[in-house]
């Protein structure tokens, strides 16, 4: 097995459109150490984070927000981003095990 450090994505989504951020690629795995979000705007903004277990419908059960992370993901897994208005970006860092 082969561990790749990387910037698995990123992403600065459509206004109040979930967006595929990253997708685990089959027959690997990931471990994510971290993701940033900036708002480059002047306005305050909202933003969701989501795991979508093997690629799962959205549902709410799937949120997520914490300052500490670590997040072990398995192939077809995605991580789900989301802003109120156009200024955030996502950018999402880790390691892909293949």
């Amino acid at each position: 097995m082969t561990d790749t450090l990387k910037v698995l994505a990123q992403s600065n989504p459509a206004a109040q459109t979930l967006t595929d951020a990253y997708a685990v690629p089959g027959a690997a795995s990931t471990t994510i150490s971290s993701i940033v979000v900036c708002n480059s705007g002047s306005a305050a903004d909202k933003f969701r984070i989501a795991i979508a277990v093997a690629g799962a419908a959205d549902a709410a059960k799937q949120y997520l927000f914490v300052a500490t992370i670590g997040l072990t993901l398995a192939a077809t897994d995605k991580v789900c981003v989301y802003a109120g208005g156009s200024a955030l970006s996502f950018n999402v860092f880790g390691v892909e095990v293949t």
